[in-house]
Order: structure tokens, then sequence, then C-alpha cells
């Protein structure tokens, strides 16, 4: 008989009891949140995210998806909000507070501050019939039958469902906004996610060599042509017009075959119809074609159809593309 691994099994009821109270959540909307969506949509502030303990942890993530999602909030730590930072609430802002059971202390004290400046309240709260739930405009359910921890304490599936409904919200109001992979890629400038919507072609050649050598020309100058700009090909032009490509495995090959060079030109052992991409054209496209091909070069032309340089794996590695 099997041994019963208790790390992995502790795991395991961990993952199946969290994913099944997210599961649940979906029974659990209703008009509030609908409501609730279509109130931030419509709102001309901010929205304020406050919470304390776990929650305010939470409270933080939700802040970071709606800012790159389109929905501009801030992060209010509700006991810091009794004590000064109440300040931040603006006159048509609306404020998403976070809190399992609904009636700590500082909700207590903060939600009546809220409503007395005549701003609308949602609720994310695993009781609706708290203080908190009761006194919000748009009370949104997150209840949680057990948490994962083994005494029952310790947040973990209720901030999981905080952090799921937030999710919830700001994927919502993401498409309503008809917010693009564009928008997002003005948000998110930085890193590899960034640069895959944003950098081009032509951003990746820039500070790249030219190779290229005419179909009448030597191999002789073929193969310095590649050995001095380094990038391992180069293309074959005819009247400034692309008919050809030839990579160093192409000059491999070749001298495989015969050592006597000097009969030959580019044209007898070039490539015709090379592999191009545009160089208006996003880096993420020119990657796809050097995976499709299982190619490590593709010539870069302009809209003229003309040569002007030559994308190289490497370039795409060193931007963390690839």
């Amino acid at each position: 008989m099997k041994k019963i691994n208790p790390i992995l099994q502790t795991a395991k009821e961990t993952i199946l009891l969290e994913s099944s109270a997210i599961a649940n959540l979906a029974n659990l909307l209703d008009d509030n949140f609908e409501n609730a969506v279509n109130f931030i949509l419509n709102a001309n502030g901010r929205v304020i995210i406050t919470g304390i303990g776990k929650s305010a942890n939470i409270a933080n993530k939700i802040v970071a998806t709606f800012n790159s999602t389109g929905t501009p909030a801030i992060f209010m730590h509700a006991a810091d909000a009794i004590h000064g930072d109440l300040g931040n609430v603006q006159e048509n802002d609306v404020v998403i507070c976070l809190s399992k059971s609904g009636n700590t202390p500082e909700i207590k004290v903060l939600v009546p501050l809220i409503k007395n400046y005549g701003n609308k309240i949602i609720a994310i709260t695993g009781n609706v019939d708290s203080f908190l739930g009761k006194n919000a405009d748009f009370p949104l359910n997150t209840f949680v039958e057990k948490e994962a921890c083994t005494n029952n304490l310790a947040p973990t599936t209720s901030t999981t469902a905080q952090l799921v409904m937030g999710d919830a919200l700001a994927m919502c109001l993401q498409d309503l906004r008809g917010f693009s992979s564009k928008d997002f890629a003005k948000y998110h400038p930085g890193g590899a996610l960034g640069k895959r919507l944003y950098l081009r072609v032509s951003d990746l050649i820039a500070n790249n060599q030219v190779p290229k050598v005419n179909s009448t020309d030597s191999i002789a100058k073929v193969i310095v042509e590649i050995s001095e700009k380094r990038l391992g090909v180069t293309a074959v032009l005819e009247n400034e017009t692309l008919v050809g490509i030839i990579t160093d495995g192409d000059i491999r090959r070749m001298l495989s075959k015969t050592t006597d060079i000097n009969h030959f030109t580019a044209k007898d052992i070039m490539g015709k119809n090379p592999k191009t991409v545009l160089e208006n054209a996003m880096a993420i496209e020119a990657l796809d074609k050097l995976e499709n091909n299982s190619i490590t070069q593709i010539l870069v032309i302009n809209d003229k159809n003309e040569y002007v340089g030559v994308v190289h794996l490497h370039d795409l590695i060193k931007e963390g593309i690839f």
C-alpha cells in the first residue's frame, strides 16, 4: 500500500478547498456586482481601495490590476485612513472596502466617515449581513465555508476569494472600456511583456549592420561580408533589388563539396525567395517567422519592398522577447 505523503496531501487539500470556494463565487454574484461595475465605469473620480490586515495586502494587488487595465486606483490602508489618510478620498471617488468579517473596529469607524463625504462604497466581504455589508451601497459577497488553514484561522481561502472578486471587477471594466493590447502596452513599457506589445522590427535593427552583396560578387567577397557584418548572413541584390540570401551554413555546405570557389558567384549558391519581415512589423512577428521556418535570421524590408537590414534571433534574446 502506497504511503500517503502528508505534505502533498495538505497541498492538494488546500488547492481543492480554495478552488471549490472560488467556483462558488459565481453563484454569489447578483445585481450588486453589475451595478458596482457600471458605477465605477461612469464615475468621474478614481477608485480608492482599502482594507486592513491581509485584506489590505489583497487591496494593494487589486489596485495594481485596476491601474494596469485602465481604471485609475489608489490604495488606502484602513487604519491609516482614520489617522489622516482619509484626505486621499476626493469628491467623485469610489471606495472599495475589503473585509472578511465586515465588523472590524477600523471598518466601523471608516465607513460612516466615507458615507458622510457622500462617496459610494463597494464592499467585498465574506459577511453581507455585517456592518460593512449593510452600510455599503454595493455589497459583493465573497463568503467561504472554511479557510484552508487547519485551524480555520489564517486568511487563505477568504483572501483568495477577495482577490478573484477584484479581478472580476477589473476584467469587466477593461472590456467595457474597450481596453486593447495597445493600451496595455502603454502601462507596461518595461520587461518582456511590454516589449512584446510595442517593440518593432525597426527597433531591433537600429544598431545592426546591413550585410549585402551583388549577385555577381565572388564567393570570397561574400565570405568577407558575412564575417565583417557578424550576422551570419548576407542579402543578395541585383540592381538594388533583393533576389536572394546566403548564410554561413550555405558557405559551409559549399566548401564541404569543393574548395575551388573561384568559379562561383553569389548567385550560384544563394537561396532564392528569402523569408522577409516588414520593418514596421511588431518584433513578435519576426520571432514567429523565425520559429515557424526554423531559421535564426530573417531579412527586413520596408514598405517599398527595399532591403534594409537583418533581424537575428540574438536580437530578440537580448530584448528578452525570446
